[in-house]
């Protein structure tokens, strides 16, 4: 059985790398897995100065909030901008791209952070700065970094419903 308390900053000690290294670079360490959890999901995200943990996107089925635990930043919200702080809860409700959310660390220390969410599968990620979508179908036990399937595209890439069918 999964422990049903964890420290973020021990989990922390183990984390994921995310980003390209430019714009996007973040520590992630999942810690609703390690919690057991699997209808909500739970990441310690620490973000450099001048970075961000992923690109301005908006989910279509899932919630997302965000809890400033350290640092400063600018949370992204369809076409506002907001500070954020310690103690600041920033909403993502699904939707569409009116709800595309981005946390930017614009202050001088790690910008620390809980991002929780609900884990509706699969789901579809739009991302309206660089016109992308992405669907994604997470099989039990993995995350969305390893999707079970895994598209990412634009519209306007669309194949034909009947090709290649026999």
């Amino acid at each position: 059985m999964a422990p049903v308390v964890k420290n973020v900053y021990e989990a922390a000690g183990l984390p994921m790398q995310g980003g390209d290294g430019e714009k996007f670079s973040a520590r992630i360490a999942p810690i609703g897995a390690a919690l057991g959890l699997t209808g909500l999901g739970m990441m310690f995200i620490t973000v450099a100065p001048g970075k961000r943990a992923f690109p301005f996107h908006n989910h279509l089925g899932n919630d997302e909030a965000f809890v400033i635990l350290e640092g400063r930043g600018t949370y992204r919200f369809g076409t506002q901008e907001h500070p954020v702080g310690p103690g600041d809860v920033c909403a993502a409700p699904k939707g569409g791209p009116d709800r595309a959310h981005q946390l930017i660390n614009t202050g001088e220390t790690d910008l620390k952070y809980l991002g929780i969410s609900t884990n509706n599968d699969p789901d579809v990620v739009e991302y309206p700065d660089s016109g992308k979508f992405a669907v994604l179908a997470v099989a039990p036990g993995t995350s969305f970094v390893d999707a079970h399937l895994k598209f990412i595209g634009r519209a306007e890439e669309t194949g034909d419903y009947w090709n290649g069918e026999l």
